[in-house]
């Protein structure tokens, strides 16, 4: 019965608040007003840079983790089928070439014994970001060893 009574005092003064701002529950003025578009149209321009930023950073990464994907693969591959460094440098080189990474074939370090096959590659992509310019460094490598 005391939680009625209170929902009801709670209704009547919501109601009264409402008809004393003419169907308003507050005042606002006009400065409060626009200071709520800037801060939208600034979170928005924030917003659309972060997407911009994503667009130009993310495609570097997924370059970088398909070269190192087939690096392990072909490191594995190179061990069963005892590949010569310069088969698995022009291996790799393809791949580089491929997936559009900024290196050299020089850059591909490659160490290939009858038991443990290396291969590893330090390359920067430059990346513009209107703003700023930004070098993203990567260091993949890979290593397998022979079973027997």
């Amino acid at each position: 019965m005391h939680a009625s009574w209170n929902a009801a005092g709670i209704g009547r003064y919501f109601l009264a608040v409402h008809s004393n701002f003419g169907g308003r529950l507050a005042p606002s003025s006009r400065s409060q007003r626009g200071g709520g578009a800037v801060k939208a149209i600034v979170w928005t321009a924030l917003l659309i840079y972060g997407a911009f930023v994503a667009y130009r950073i993310i495609p570097a990464y997924v370059a970088e983790y398909q070269l190192s994907d087939k690096m392990q693969e072909t490191a594995r591959f190179a061990v069963v089928n005892h590949y010569g460094e310069e088969q698995i440098r022009e291996t790799i080189y393809k791949t580089v070439q491929d997936l559009e990474i900024p290196a050299k074939k020089e850059a591909i370090k490659v160490t290939s014994t009858q038991s443990v096959v290396r291969i590893s590659l330090e390359y920067s992509v430059p990346v513009d970001l209107l703003v700023y310019h930004l070098d993203l460094h990567f260091q993949p490598s890979s290593e397998n060893k022979s079973l027997t």
